[in-house]
């Protein structure tokens, strides 16, 4: 929403300024005049380095206000404001006529490899079973009750990565992965709930949801899963392919397949507060500087020798409390920890080709990240797959543009400096970046 006002204040300001460009959309406060606008370091201080911030503001306005039909008719803007992290959200053919990207056999083919995270649910009359991938040989069709979840599929099907990405109207640092569930009739992984917000798209068959605002999310002991002790649903819904259904987290809800059905979970990522906070202290250790060694020129003899002496707890409180950070730390810790690929992501590297050669045909087809590849940007700072950098203001638009659309055009290379080529030469030897 910011950046939408941000657009039609610039809007405003261009218009002012410049020669007419038609009837006049939104009207700027008066209260709000152009030298507060400077001040507040909403516009650059010229027409001119305003134009692409205009441009970018317009396009996250556009994305903002748009209707679409996979959040059934209503924007991104309405859907987050009224739906996300608050409500369930039922859209029925939110993807009319869906075709699932993977067969079923290439999806076993995907749960048997090693680089691939699966597992293998059943229920028995006598309770369930978990086994984990790669998982060489799966239940026969006919038997009942087995599902079997795949994650990071995106990461492995071009076609599952370009499903994935119709979500970016959340940010990337917050999209995780589209993980798909096979199941034969009647399989399920019984009433539980999840810590992050997740579509879950029905793609083939269907698939019976009963889901509950309910408070109690105590779990049952003695399971190899996560389920609800008790589960008392408010609302029943059967999904068709192409249906999809938001929760929010917290949120309890059971899915049973009605005949052998898959079902696509679009999650995100919710980090613990405590899995940050150890990533960060372990991200200050490299920037912690506090000279000196502990000296107590005042010590006082002691008639108790094993007591530690306050002096020295106070003396290192106070060394302690030095220690500070910045929002410029916190944005590059985020950025590395959040575009670093999980432990099963590797990269294989293309032929190796020279720099010169590499320039030549990058110019003539342009670049794309590789779908493994996750890239994010603040301010001057750039991150791609859990490394960081600084760059100046015309590498830091071509990084931007590379990051928000996953690919370059040939005409982006003008401005690159020399610095940024040589960076993409790296990372396509590295495989993080392909030539279109």
């Amino acid at each position: 929403m910011f950046a939408g006002a941000t657009a039609l204040y610039l809007f405003h300001l261009l218009r002012s300024t410049s020669e007419p460009v038609g009837r006049e959309r939104s009207t700027l406060p008066e209260r709000m005049t152009r030298t507060r606008l400077y001040q507040s370091g909403i516009i650059p201080a010229s027409n001119q380095d305003a134009a692409p911030l205009l441009a970018d503001c317009l396009r996250a306005y556009n994305v903002a206000m748009t209707k679409t039909a996979l959040l059934g008719g209503i924007t991104p803007a309405q859907f987050l404001r009224d739906y996300w992290h608050k409500k369930p959200l039922l859209i029925r053919q939110a993807i009319p006529a869906f075709q699932p990207p993977l067969s079923r056999q290439a999806l076993f083919d995907l749960a048997g490899r090693d680089d691939v995270e699966s597992r293998l649910i059943t229920h028995r009359s006598d309770g369930w079973d978990m086994q984990h991938g790669p998982l060489a040989k799966l239940p026969a069709l006919k038997q009942k009750a087995w599902t079997l979840l795949v994650q990071g599929v995106n990461l492995h099907d071009d076609a599952a990565d370009a499903l994935l990405r119709q979500f970016r109207f959340i940010p990337d640092a917050r999209l995780d992965d589209l993980m798909i569930s096979f199941a034969t009739d009647g399989g399920g992984v019984g009433p539980h709930f999840d810590s992050y917000d997740v579509f879950l798209l029905q793609a083939h068959g269907q698939r019976r949801w009963r889901i509950s605002a309910q408070t109690d999310l105590s779990l049952k002991e003695d399971v190899p899963l996560k389920i609800l002790r008790h589960f008392e649903p408010e609302q029943e819904f059967v999904l068709e392919p192409g249906d999809m259904l938001y929760l929010p987290p917290q949120y309890a809800h059971d899915g049973v397949a009605v005949g052998e059905c898959m079902t696509y979970s679009i999650g995100f990522r919710a980090p613990a507060h405590q899995e940050l906070g150890e990533a960060f202290l372990e991200y200050m250790l490299d920037s912690i500087d506090l000279p000196g060694r502990f000296a107590d020129p005042e010590l006082k003899a002691t008639s108790k020798p094993a007591e530690l002496p306050v002096d020295m707890v106070r003396r290192l409180r106070d060394e302690l409390n030095k220690i500070r950070f910045t929002d410029d730390d916190i944005t590059i810790f985020l950025g590395e920890y959040l575009s670093e690929p999980k432990l099963s992501v590797t990269f294989d590297a293309p032929p190796e080709i020279s720099f010169a050669r590499f320039f030549q045909e990058a110019r003539k087809r342009g670049l794309r990240l590789h779908r493994k590849t996750q890239m994010l940007y603040r301010a001057s700072h750039v991150f791609i797959n859990g490394e960081s950098f600084e760059v100046g203001r015309a590498d830091k638009a071509i990084l931007a543009r590379l990051a928000d659309q996953r690919i370059l055009a040939k005409s982006d290379f003008a401005t690159a400096s020399e610095d940024l080529l040589e960076a993409f030469h790296q990372w396509h030897e590295s495989g993080w970046l392909e030539l279109n």
